[in-house]
């Protein structure tokens, strides 16, 4: 079961960690538990989602919290490797096997023995390739370039890609029976904008993170600074967020990160100031989840508790609003 991280203040819903992969969205607390129940298993995965979602540290997670956790864990950017190359990156080649084999290779797969090989963009794979991947998936082995006889190979594999899988298979990019091998466990990572929950948390641990790095004493952020990082889409996701933070961090002089320190594609848009008090109204010493109760709060004053307004002009569902409505404790700003 994923290890519960801790708490915030009164009102501030638990968060949960799993190797390295922190949750506080209800999203991000199931896909914890389904990583713990696949992890046990030997089936093979595909993992889904916009490019910085998290794709490879989900795959990461899956391994090392599987019997083959003391084994190698092998990451391949399949967009990375030229095509010609391929082959011979995979499955590895004899001496001699073509102009400029002089010696024997071990491809990933045997690299790999034992543990995880973890095929990212694993659409962007030579159709070729993938015909060999798919036999060497069903038999349990392959065969170095050149050579006569088959190795056998004890491998889990797991596959990533950001490309709508539908239209990969719908072209030809990527082969439906591969496909198929590959999607015994799917894993779809939801978009950072659909698990805004997680922003707060994220940010405090990268931004944390870095002020040891960097050797400094940032302690939080600005009310500005809050409002801006909430109110983002970012179109990077978790990767993005990290970003942000690593560079505010870097040029930050005080205690706090300012909007100032923020990438200017995050301080571009118009601030959405909180309805009701207003930023007046906010001390900089409150976190980001007590600057998200107040603005829920002000919202639904705003339009005196009605609840599917106050989801609509908050960007979020009904579902999603009760709920934070339950955790901070705000039912009664309808009454």
């Amino acid at each position: 079961m994923p290890r519960e991280a801790g708490a915030g203040g009164a009102g501030t819903p638990e968060y949960e960690m799993l190797q390295g992969i922190l949750a506080r969205s209800s999203k991000m607390k199931r896909l914890l538990r389904l990583i713990t129940k696949i992890a046990s298993t030997e089936s093979t995965v595909l993992i889904t989602g916009e490019s910085g979602t998290g794709k490879e540290l989900v795959a990461r997670a899956i391994h090392y919290e599987s019997p083959r956790a003391p084994r190698p864990f092998v990451p391949v950017n399949c967009a990375a490797i030229p095509e010609t190359l391929f082959e011979s990156e995979l499955f590895g080649h004899v001496r001699g096997a073509f102009t400029g084999a002089t010696g024997t290779k071990r491809g990933l797969f045997e690299q790999a023995e034992g543990g995880t090989l973890f095929l990212d963009e694993v659409a962007e794979m030579p159709p070729l390739v993938q015909v060999k991947l798919l036999r060497a998936l069903q038999e349990k082995e392959i065969r170095r370039i050149g050579d006569s006889s088959a190795i056998g190979v004890d491998v889990r594999v797991m596959a990533a890609t950001n490309t709508d899988v539908n239209k990969a298979l719908e072209s030809g990019q990527l082969r439906e029976d591969l496909y198929y091998r590959l999607n015994v466990f799917r894993i779809e990572l939801p978009a950072l904008r659909e698990r805004r929950d997680d922003i707060p948390l994220l940010a405090r641990y990268f931004l944390e993170r870095y002020s040891r790095r960097q050797g400094k004493s940032v302690t939080g952020f600005t009310r500005e600074a809050q409002l801006y990082l909430l109110q983002h889409d970012y179109p990077g996701n978790v990767r993005e967020l990290e970003n942000a933070m690593e560079r505010a961090v870097a040029l930050v002089d005080g205690d706090l990160v300012t909007e100032k320190e923020l990438p200017t594609d995050m301080v571009r848009r118009k601030m959405l100031k909180p309805a009701g008090e207003g930023l007046a109204g906010y001390s900089t010493e409150w976190t980001l989840e007590e600057l998200e109760r107040e603005h829920i709060r002000g919202v639904l004053q705003k339009y005196v508790g009605n609840v599917s307004r106050s989801a609509s002009s908050l960007g979020i569902s009904r579902s999603t609003l009760w709920r934070k409505m339950r955790e901070y404790g705000l039912s009664r700003v309808l009454k």
